[in-house]
């Protein structure tokens, strides 16, 4: 049983509390010069891929504004965080008053996370901005990320930005911000993020104590991690390498083997605590049926691309429903992996 927070891959660190940012300097010095020049947006939207370090780089800024209230006297560069000082530590142990951080609650009765953001989870942030700063500090909310935004949530939140209260700032993540309403994304200063190159992806991997080695394992890693962190770490700790080749020995076989093999990975997929390499596997899953889609109508195979497109957009609908009515999950993956395999 892992002794990590709830949420936090094994082998990764809290964003709150990791020193080290590895791959987007331009937007961290982006960051310090538009803070220093007093005219910082109210509102920043970190885009990017999942697990690339946007909601390191969002507690990073943070911690940097909270020590530097003073846009003026503020450092021309964000520096790492001092693990000794009172912001610091404050924001480490989640007892900041000046930083609120919005994400999926814990539902008490299951002990999972629930599957949106809430508009109750927004309401913190309406008492957050009505109690008193004795510091006069800005007040800071961290979105993380607002993908998981409710239609309540979302128009709760855009109240907010429409009128911010004064010395606030929203730090909004995104993995996908088309899916955003375009009302909240156009009050959002838009910050891009780019995955890591193999280097940075490397050494933010040696810096959680996950070096890799300069054989097969590490090119094969870097190569499926796709410059996310959080995919590499699914790779090494979790089983991500071993959930792929099942899939493609799955996907070259036929007939009595290939229900065999489905069976099997349906029911690695099913287990009970495996909720970190089932996400993995839906993410991998839909990556793979673009790649299809692609290749199809480049062939001009109009037909097999749409069939390839409409289930790659399928997907998390039928585990939305899966989950919604309580579907048994083994039999919710065969029915998708069926599907594939046609």
């Amino acid at each position: 049983m892992s002794d990590q927070p709830y949420g936090v891959l094994d082998g990764a660190m809290p964003p709150q509390t990791n020193p080290h940012l590895f791959g987007h300097d331009e937007a961290e010095a982006f960051l310090a010069r538009f803070y220093r020049s007093g005219r910082s947006h109210h509102a920043i939207l970190i885009e990017g891929p999942e697990g690339i370090g946007k909601a390191t780089l969002a507690f990073r800024f943070a911690n940097h504004v909270l020590s530097h209230p003073d846009p003026e006297q503020a450092p021309e560069q964000i520096s790492d965080p001092d693990p000794e000082a009172s912001v610091s530590r404050q924001i480490a142990s989640g007892a900041s008053h000046n930083l609120l951080h919005l994400t999926r609650p814990v539902d008490e009765k299951t002990g999972r996370a629930k599957t949106a953001i809430t508009v109750d989870e927004v309401r913190r942030a309406g008492h957050f901005f009505a109690q008193t700063s004795g510091t006069g500090n800005w007040r800071i909310v961290i979105i993380d990320p607002a993908d998981d935004l409710n239609r309540n949530a979302a128009n709760a939140i855009l109240k907010i930005l429409e009128e911010p209260p004064k010395r606030s700032l929203f730090l909004v993540l995104s993995h996908a911000p088309g899916k955003l309403l375009p009302t909240i994304r156009s009050r959002c200063l838009p910050l891009k993020l780019s995955p890591l190159g193999d280097h940075d992806l490397a050494a933010a991997l040696s810096a959680l104590g996950q070096p890799l080695d300069d054989g097969r394992n590490a090119e094969n890693v870097l190569a499926m991690a796709n410059g996310s962190v959080a995919q590499a770490l699914k790779l090494l700790n979790y089983g991500g390498t071993e959930i792929i080749t099942a899939f493609d020995e799955l996907m070259a076989s036929s007939g009595p083997t290939a229900r065999k093999a489905m069976h099997r990975l349906a029911d690695v997929l099913s287990g009970k605590d495996n909720d970190v390499i089932f996400g993995f596997f839906l993410d991998y899953l839909g990556d793979r049926l673009i790649e299809r889609a692609k290749a199809a109508a480049v062939a001009g195979d109009l037909a097999a691309a749409d069939r390839a497109s409409r289930l790659s957009s399928e997907i998390s609908d039928r585990i939305s429903v899966s989950q919604a009515y309580n579907l048994d999950r083994k039999q919710t993956i065969i029915s998708l992996l069926e599907d594939v395999a046609r």
